[in-house]
């Protein structure tokens, strides 16, 4: 996203109204990919790399949720 775009999310209103629902969907796939590939190079075994993945998932999510937060919070303060 350019800088303009951010400006525009953030002076705009309330940031989960901007991002939509249906642009969630694709941070699922993002998701489970990346959990399972970063897994895959820490362990060799199917099990391991399956409890990995979603242990690293909901890593990625709470960092998402995090910065969401963060953003809306900014949003309120202004």
């Amino acid at each position: 996203m350019t800088a303009a775009i951010i400006l525009s999310i953030l002076i705009s209103g309330h940031v989960w109204a901007n991002i939509g629902t249906a642009r969630l969907w694709y941070a699922a796939p993002l998701i489970v990919s990346i959990s399972l590939v970063y897994a895959a190079t820490r362990h060799e075994e199917i099990g391991p790399i399956l409890v990995h993945a979603a242990r690293f998932a909901v890593w990625i999510i709470g960092f998402m949720l995090i910065v969401l937060v963060v953003l809306q919070a900014m949003v309120w303060l202004i």
